[in-house]
């Protein structure tokens, strides 16, 4: 269980004259729940990008499994999961098309495809339209069949990003219990969110990215001891810096009972 499954050094990314990433380094190991949390803007979505291999154009190393991911062999790429903050799917499929073609695209066989679709989607309660148009579907039902299509090749590595918006409580609850056993069988998760409960109660791990560096990376129970508050949420707004929240929800309300 001591496998590194990734390994980043020295990592940088400009856009234009920004800079974004300002050298990050890092290692993951094998069955950890990854916390990646940072305000909008510290670099999360552009690490799991680089990560990805959708943004190119970095210095430093990103070794996945092992390989540099620049070396031009895609190949890694089958054995990670991935469900980005904004999500484009092909309205006009139905589940049942979209999901057997996503399994179909990671090798799976078109029967095996549609048998672990159709059980998935009857697990996570939306059975019933498989067989239904996308267009059709809520926004919670679209999130799952996002979830689903991130898990149907079985990955050992997976990438969440805000993977619980339109969730009802119950599917969040199930959600959280997917992560927890899939990282008792030696899967790697790295999960990105703004709810920072969540964040504390499933991570194994928590790596706070600020101004494109890592400003904290531990437990929850390293980060409290090194940090004067209590709460994941009172600890990124001190390491943050943010504290005008209280202020500015006062005066938001104020404006609002102006007559």
């Amino acid at each position: 269980m001591e496998d590194v499954i990734l390994e980043i050094i020295d990592l940088k990314k400009n856009y234009s004259s920004k800079s974004v990433l300002n050298g990050v380094s890092l290692q993951v190991k094998r069955g950890e729940i990854i916390g990646y949390i940072g305000p909008n803007g510290a670099g999360k979505s552009t690490t799991v990008k680089i990560m990805l291999g959708i943004e190119a154009e970095f210095s430093g190393e990103v070794k996945i499994f092992g390989q540099d991911i620049s070396d031009g062999d895609i190949n890694y790429k089958r054995k990670i999961g991935y469900v980005p903050e904004i999500a484009e799917v092909y309205d006009n499929l139905t589940g049942h098309e979209y999901l057997t073609f996503i399994g179909e695209l990671y090798g799976l066989d078109f029967e095996l495809a549609d048998y672990k679709a159709k059980s998935l989607m009857e697990l996570f309660g939306i059975g019933e339209v498989y067989y239904s148009r996308i267009a059709t579907y809520s926004k919670g039902m679209r999130q799952k069949l996002l979830i689903i299509s991130s898990l149907l090749h079985n990955p050992e590595l997976l990438f969440f990003d805000e993977p619980i918006n339109g969730l009802d409580a119950n599917s969040v609850m199930i959600f959280k219990e997917i992560m927890t056993q899939l990282a008792e069988q030696g899967k790697t998760i790295f999960y990105s969110s703004h709810i920072m409960d969540v964040v504390e109660k499933i991570s194994s791990r928590i790596i706070l990215l600020h101004d494109g560096k890592i400003a904290a990376d531990g437990t929850f129970e390293e980060l409290k001891t090194q940090n004067t508050k209590g709460s994941l949420e009172q600890i990124f707004n001190q390491l943050t810096g943010f504290s005008e929240h209280k202020e500015l929800g006062s005066r938001f309300v104020s404006v609002v009972g102006e007559m």
